[in-house]
């Protein structure tokens, strides 16, 4: 549906406000880090499902139809069942999570092992601390190992460093604030944590558990050729949090040089058959300014020889940077393995496989050896969620828009036991979120906005109060991504997704943790058809991506549509303004 342009004569003249809002359609615009096309899962060797931060849930809303819990792991698996020591277990009690989740069963023994992992499940289940609790208690146990080597030797074990790349600031400070909460018996926190991107610096004395962007990373350890393979060498876990954004579109380029830094790093180590510990401050020196230089750029040219010519013309990509558009080599670059020294995990939501430079088809083949943790309602529907769907048109949209935010107001099952009611609207623009907050403030109801526009200290204030005090929170899809706010019942889609990635992200902030949760979709004559194939996948249990088909013939129906009613849109606009 067409906020934008709406909007705009929202500003030109003042009809009433069921003529303000909606009152024609976008082109259908898909976004970069997923364009609709058809995928698939790797079959895992194990599916499952998982818990998240704050909310616990309660046994009857993790059942499914069938009797089975559709959250949590069977009664008799605990944290320490897992493999996980007394500390960080009692640590996670102390936070209200006395029961691990289905994919966080999975999910931690595999990253114990030191095995590199993909952990590809729904929203709102569990993934994060099904890689920060089995890396923290590694870290810890390290550092207990290194107190009683230090009274044996005089030489400092080197510092193993947790490095946790997320695609912005918001879900950088989310997971720090997670890991800070595992604390011991004493109160202190297990490991140092430090979120280092937006305007943090660097910390003076590295922290444990560093939590930073692609960007901001490179700022870094570009400065100093030195500092990048200190630094580098450091580094013994690494994760991409919401990986199918970090591996594809604007922050490719940036992330495939740090896997290249980090694997020359491997390739050193392999080499020189010592271990990190083993290193001593003459090989370090040597390893430094231009050696290191020039030794990255031997591992990428010795990667890019070992392809084949055939597969030439595969490799050749284009990645769009904001400022520029260049030609860069694909992944298989880095694809040469060396005795490991590092262990990468990949997680996230939504991850395609088909075809090879989709993220999930990049994860098979750069780390083909990796386990992969499924959950049982990736892309799929979550048993826990009712959806209801209303077609609308110009006359009855603001209407029902009005009438399902009400619901939330009313309703007894979508108010939580601390009698907080938490509301999501989504609309595809920041001029569609202006145009809905608008309305909703002229009919009486008290909301916030959420979106670009918006500084960093205004969004990090309004998820604030939208954790602490509830209510009506509009905004764009940049809420839907790694945002974890605990009890959101309802998500309202004032606008209809125009991808898969955007669907799914969109109705996985609610149902979390095991809660149930109610989605509302408005749409159109425009979007009949795209609805219809979600439905159908819902009611099979298929997954959701199959609905938002790449095929030409559907993609060109939509465009005609789509320009067809931005054709009308000019023509109110030239109204208007007559």
């Amino acid at each position: 549906m067409n906020v934008t342009r709406s909007a705009l004569v929202l500003h030109l003249q003042n009809p009433p406000i069921r003529y303000q809002f909606f009152s024609h359609f976008l082109k259908p615009t898909f976004p970069s880090v997923f364009k609709p096309r058809p995928f698939s899962l790797i079959t895992p060797r194990q599916t499952h499902a998982t818990p998240f931060v704050n909310a616990v849930a309660s046994a009857s809303s993790s059942q499914a139809s069938n009797g089975r819990d559709t959250f949590f792991a069977e009664e008799n698996v605990s944290w320490t069942s897992l493999g996980l020591s007394d500390t960080i277990s009692r640590a996670l009690s102390d936070i209200g999570l006395n029961r691990p989740s289905l994919v966080q069963a999975s999910s931690v023994p595999s990253v114990m092992s030191g095995k590199d992992v993909v952990i590809a499940a729904e929203t709102g289940s569990g993934k994060t601390y099904s890689y920060l609790v089995p890396l923290i208690d590694k870290l810890r146990d390290a550092q207990e190992h290194s107190i009683h080597a230090m009274s044996d030797q005089e030489v400092t074990p080197t510092q193993k460093v947790l490095l946790i790349l997320c695609p912005n600031v918001q879900l950088c400070e989310q997971v720090v604030k997670m890991a800070s909460s595992l604390r011991r018996d004493d109160g202190e926190a297990i490991v140092s944590v430090a979120a280092i991107c937006g305007r943090q610096g660097w910390p003076i004395r590295e922290p444990d558990v560093i939590v930073t962007t692609p960007a901001a990373l490179l700022n870094y350890v570009d400065l100093d050729r030195t500092r990048r393979m200190q630094f580098m060498r450091g580094v013994k876990y690494v994760v991409f949090d919401e990986a199918d954004m970090l591996l594809c579109g604007s922050f490719q380029n940036k992330v495939i040089r740090l896997i290249n830094l980090l694997r020359f790093d491997e390739k050193v180590l392999s080499r020189s058959k010592k271990s990190v510990a083993e290193f001593s401050a003459k090989d370090e020196s040597s390893l430094s300014s231009e050696a290191a230089f020039e030794g990255e750029e031997e591992l990428q040219t010795e990667a890019t020889l070992e392809e084949d010519d055939t597969d030439k013309e595969d490799d050749i990509v284009d990645i769009n940077n904001e400022d520029t558009s260049v030609k860069q080599r694909d992944w298989r670059r880095v694809r040469k393995t060396y005795e490991r020294s590092k262990q990468y995990v990949f997680v996230a939501a939504t991850l395609p496989v088909n075809g090879k430079k989709t993220a999930g088809g990049i994860l098979k083949h750069m780390f083909p050896d990796a386990e992969w943790i499924c959950g049982n309602y990736l892309h799929c529907h979550n048993p826990r969620l009712e959806q209801k769907w209303i077609e609308v048109t110009v006359d009855t949209q603001v209407d029902e828009l009005i009438k399902a935010v009400n619901h939330s107001f009313r309703s007894e099952d979508l108010v939580n036991a601390g009698g907080i009611h938490r509301t999501m609207v989504f609309a595809n623009t920041v001029e569609a979120v202006e145009a809905v907050a608008k309305i909703l403030l002229r009919s009486g109801i008290e909301c916030s906005r959420y979106h670009k526009n918006c500084t960093l200290e205004e969004r990090a204030q309004t998820l604030v109060d939208f954790h602490d005090k509830g209510g009506v929170l509009v905004c764009t899809d940049a809420a839907a991504r790694g945002v974890d706010i605990p009890n959101v019942l309802h998500v309202i889609q004032a606008d209809f997704a125009t991808s898969a990635v955007d669907f799914l992200h969109r109705v996985g902030r609610t149902a979390r943790a095991g809660q149930i949760g109610l989605v509302t979709s408005m749409y159109t004559e425009s979007n009949r058809e795209l609805v219809d194939a979600v439905r159908w996948a819902e009611k099979r249990g298929q997954p959701v991506e199959t609905a938002f088909s790449r095929k030409r013939s559907f993609r060109n129906k939509l465009k005609k549509r789509g320009t067809n009613k931005v054709t009308d849109s000019t023509t109110v606009k030239e109204r208007a303004l007559a």
